[in-house]
């Protein structure tokens, strides 16, 4: 079986170590094993591409590079139109799936001509957070290509109730639209090994790109106060991103460089190695008017094996279960992280229990695979094996 997947979004790079684009990586594992292959169709290829998918069919979406934001977004609209043609050059498919970008609606609307299966995956209210973090010249536009795309979508898949909520207040979208969070691979992300040495340094990590709503700043904050407790302890920080310099900053004034280390960028086949140095997983999320994430972080810490404390915000509440599977911590009071983080440096079978039930809710309930396998009972398409 073959599908067309397309991602036209410009910041989206489909071999890339973003969190966006390990989503892509993962879905296209998932189909494979099932044996649907897929043909990627995308704007941004990246520079990180796995062995294992070195082999996929790619095409790259064009488009013209303008610095003027209004002309920008005017010609991606128009691109629309090449995408379209790309996609019956390469055809044929037996269902088209498409990542949800502001101003794209070919997938949904070649499926739609070609009688297709089409399954639109949404992962965040786009024209909100445009205009909130960036900025949108044309609402009207993107309003109007949204619909369009939702309209053509048979099934839409929504990755949290917020980002569904949203969905539903589009008429075109309605009675389309299904939760499925994100997942996890649980083949490649195994369970960590527990150290025998009683005397091991507690070291606590956070994996992700660091941006302003992942709250890296309130986790070493918190830390720092962990330390005048446990000075044993370290803080692991795995990733990059526009915050790097002034969490930096932070831990220097703060006065524990010693006791903190910034990975900077790694890539994604090597992430497993750094949750295997890890004692504890933290996701502070700071408190936010509309939360829609489905953090993929949390997955993999659970898959991991790791006690996970976390800020309770939106869909995080239906992943962990407090006391059971990690720690949650109201996040409208940032300062209950550290007790959180003292609670378990402190108890290591509280930490030893919380991990091995994690990984197993992993397995059983959160792993890519169940997600495809969903993805395709929903839209009626058979998987192969």
């Amino acid at each position: 079986m073959k599908g067309a997947y397309v991602c036209s979004d410009r910041g989206v790079p489909a071999f890339g170590t973003k969190g966006c684009s390990l989503h892509i990586q993962e879905v296209i594992r998932a189909m494979r094993n099932k044996g649907v292959e897929l043909s990627l169709f995308a704007a941004a290829s990246g520079d990180q591409c796995p062995n294992d998918l070195a082999n996929v069919e790619f095409h790259k979406v064009r488009h013209t590079k303008i610095r003027d934001r209004s002309l920008r977004e005017q010609s991606d609209i128009r691109d629309n139109d090449e995408t379209i043609r790309q996609l019956s050059r390469y055809a044929p498919y037996e269902f088209v799936y498409e990542r949800y970008s502001l101003w794209s609606h070919a997938g949904m609307s070649y499926g739609h001509q070609h009688g297709l299966p089409t399954i639109l995956e949404v992962n965040a209210p786009l024209i909100e957070e445009q205009k909130k973090y960036r900025s949108l010249c044309d609402e009207q536009a993107a309003r109007y290509i949204s619909q369009i795309c939702f309209d053509h979508a048979d099934t839409i898949i929504a990755v949290s109730e917020h980002v569904a909520d949203y969905l539903n207040e589009f008429a075109e979208a309605r009675g389309k639209v299904h939760v499925l969070p994100n997942g996890v691979n649980v083949d490649t992300i195994k369970k960590r090994s527990l150290p025998h040495a009683q005397n091991h340094k507690t070291t606590i990590g956070f994996v992700g790109t660091l941006k302003p709503w992942h709250g890296v700043d309130l986790l070493i904050e918190a830390f720092s106060l962990v330390l005048r407790l446990h000075p044993e302890c370290h803080l692991l920080i795995v990733g990059d991103g526009p915050e790097k310099q002034k969490l930096e900053n932070l831990v220097h004034q703060l006065k524990i460089d010693s006791s903190v280390t910034f990975t900077g960028a790694i890539s994604p086949e090597n992430i497993p190695s750094y949750y295997q140095q890890m004692d504890i997983a933290v996701a502070p999320y700071p408190k936010q008017p509309a939360f829609y994430f489905s953090p993929l972080k949390i997955y993999e810490y659970m898959a991991a094996g790791l006690p996970t404390v976390s800020s309770n915000l939106g869909q995080i509440n239906t992943i962990l279960t407090h006391g059971e599977t990690g720690l949650l911590y109201d996040a409208e009071h940032p300062e209950a992280l550290l007790f959180s983080l003292s609670h378990l440096i402190q108890n290591r079978a509280v930490r030893e229990t919380l991990g091995r039930r994690a990984r197993i809710e992993a397995e059983n309930k959160h792993s890519w695979s169940l997600r495809v396998q969903s993805i395709l009972s929903l839209a009626g398409v058979s998987e192969v094996a």
